[in-house]
Order: C-alpha cells, then sequence, then structure tokens
C-alpha cells in the first residue's frame, strides 16, 4: 500500500466524469486565463472540423439548447473539456499515480495516457456524433438503489448502464421502458431521475451504431498507457493488450460502466489525493462515501464548483486545488 504522499509531495490521481456532468459554460471561467485550457479547447474546436464553430457557440451560450444533452453536444464537449482540464493539471507539474474515467471521461484519460493521439479522440467523436445521433431514442434513469432491488426490472428492455456505488446506479432504455420502470420504482419508495442524456448508452440499443464505429477504431494507432489508466470497463488496471484492441474501445459504448469496483481497485492500491479533472461534481460525491475516504486514507478535491457558479468561481476553485497539491497559484504573467 501506497503513501498518500510522495517526497512531500501528495499522490494524486485524476478522475474524469462521463454524460450527465454537461452544463453550459462548464469551465469557461478557466478559457483566457489558463494558457494551457485555452490552448487545448482551441485545439480541439479545431480538430473537430466543421462542428467546432457550432459546438464553441454551444459551450460558451448561457443557456442550453434544446440539443445540449444530445450525443452531438453532450460528448464532444465533454470530451474537450475534459482533455483540457487533465492537461492544465499535468502542465502544473503532477504526474498522476493513476487516472480512472466515467464512459466519454475513459476516452480523455485513454488519451492523456498515449493510448491515441488527440487528434485520433476528436476524429472519433465526429464519427460518434454521425452514427449515435440514429440510434432508437432513449435515455437513462440515475436510481438510488442497489442491484438487487432492480434486478426484476432488467431485462429485454431495461438495462443496466452503469454501477456507480452501492447504491447508486444508471438504467437505460427507450423512454417508454424507462418511464414505467420509474413508475415501478417510486411505488417502492426509492428515488430515481432523468439523467441528461438522450441516448441509451451503455446498453444494446447502441450496439448498432457501436458496429458502425468499428471500422474507424480498427483504423486508429493504439498504444499501450504511459500512464497507469483505470479501466472501468474491466475493474482493474489497463493492459497493453486491452488498451491496443479497437474491439474493447469500440464495444466501451454499449457495456455497462463499473465504476464502483474500478474505484475500489484502485484506493485498494493507492492512497491519495482524487481530482475530479471535469465538470461538476458527480464522481466526487461517489467518492466521498468511499471506505477509504471515510477512514482519511484518501481525500476527495474536485477542480471546479459542483454546479454552474461563474467564471470567477471555475477560477477559485482551480486555484483551491493549485495550493492544496502545489501551493498557491502564480498569477497569469499580463501582456
Amino acid at each position: 500500500m501506497e503513501t498518500p504522499t510522495d517526497q512531500g509531495r501528495l499522490r494524486v490521481a485524476l478522475l474524469f466524469p462521463g454524460q450527465g456532468a454537461q452544463h453550459p459554460r462548464m469551465a469557461a471561467g478557466l478559457y483566457g486565463e489558463s494558457p494551457v485550457f485555452t490552448a487545448a479547447m482551441d485545439r480541439a474546436f479545431e480538430l473537430l472540423g466543421p462542428d467546432g464553430p457550432r459546438l464553441r457557440a454551444e459551450w460558451l451560450a448561457a443557456e442550453p439548447s434544446a440539443a445540449f444533452d444530445d450525443v452531438t453536444v453532450a460528448q464532444p464537449l465533454l470530451y474537450a473539456v475534459n482533455l483540457a482540464l487533465g492537461r492544465t493539471v499535468l502542465g502544473w507539474g503532477v504526474e498522476p499515480v493513476a487516472m480512472l474515467g466515467h464512459s466519454v471521461g475513459e476516452l480523455a484519460a485513454a488519451t492523456l495516457a498515449g493510448v491515441l493521439d488527440a487528434e485520433d479522440g476528436f476524429r472519433l467523436m465526429r464519427n460518434r456524433i454521425r452514427v449515435f445521433a440514429d440510434t432508437p431514442p432513449g435515455g437513462m434513469l440515475a436510481v438510488a438503489a442497489s442491484l438487487a432491488e432492480v434486478s426484476d426490472l432488467l431485462g429485454e428492455h431495461v438495462h443496466l448502464a452503469a454501477l456507480n456505488a452501492t447504491r447508486q446506479l444508471l438504467l437505460a432504455g427507450e423512454r417508454h421502458h424507462l418511464d414505467r420502470a420509474a413508475d415501478a420504482l417510486r411505488e417502492r419508495g426509492l428515488a430515481c431521475r432523468d439523467a441528461l442524456a438522450r441516448q441509451a448508452f451503455h446498453s444494446p440499443l447502441v450496439d448498432g451504431a457501436v458496429e458502425e464505429s468499428m471500422p474507424d477504431w480498427t483504423a486508429t494507432p493504439l498504444r499501450p498507457p504511459g500512464r497507469t489508466l483505470y479501466s472501468a470497463y474491466t475493474r482493474g488496471v489497463l493492459t497493453a493488450r486491452q488498451a491496443v484492441d479497437p474491439v474493447f474501445w469500440a464495444r466501451q459504448a454499449a457495456e455497462p460502466v463499473l465504476f464502483a469496483p474500478t474505484l475500489d481497485r484502485l484506493l485498494a492500491d493507492h492512497d491519495c489525493l482524487l481530482v475530479e479533472a471535469g465538470p461538476g461534481n458527480s464522481l466526487s460525491a461517489l467518492a466521498r462515501r468511499h471506505p477509504g475516504v471515510l477512514r482519511g486514507r484518501s481525500r476527495i478535491l474536485p477542480l471546479l464548483p459542483d454546479r454552474p457558479s461563474g467564471d470567477r468561481a471555475d477560477l477559485d476553485a482551480v486555484a483551491a486545488v493549485h495550493r492544496t497539491v502545489l501551493g498557491p497559484l502564480a498569477p497569469a504573467p499580463t501582456a
């Protein structure tokens, strides 16, 4: 078991959230203020090609459009923001002891680990926009229950999409099937709410899109990770063989996210400061209830506020994390 510090410096593990964490202007307070973040976002919109200007406008708009939670907006923006925030922390000179992403967050972590280049990552995102937009209309349902309490509702029409904690699940399916499941759950006194998704990711409903995306993944150069990356699809450290398997990556969109057992493994291997390098605090909220954090062996610190709070709040939150990890953040140079 490692100690949480290394020569006086905190050991850091980076967490990257997935679909549902998105909101307009996520991390936008850093844009124009953090050179690393700004350059990463500008490069992202360039690599998104013809979709870049539309997605930049969606990101910076004060109010979300009707399409904001659709795969055509949420997924590329989450990938871009997670990647830019990860590069920001790495730019401080932090070398993470581990990284763990949730859904599209795992793709950002893999990019930072060197499994694929950002150019290929954004090409894959452009392809995802195209093929997943035509999947059957569906959604996801967040449920505060154990797997045993919902097992009878799972089957042909409702699927386990994510195991986020012992009593935090995501279900996926077509909208009318999810609505019936929600009614049944509420009759049992179980809390549930719609997640911010318009596709039934991590379920068989997207199998067709996964198959259509396979040639794009097969054409992508993949490498063994240069940093320790935990996969929420294997519950453990990503191996070199898994990292270079295009089928493994293509299938992620249809397979359940096993975040809870993977976080268990990470915190069994490392006592560390978990930094959520993405919008919102969804993964931080899950990690705060983990026994390793409750016992004080590890800590959790989100990089950004838990909800949209304005540009100044983004800057203050990042500066607070920097102080915890390395000391006061130097002021940006003036022109």
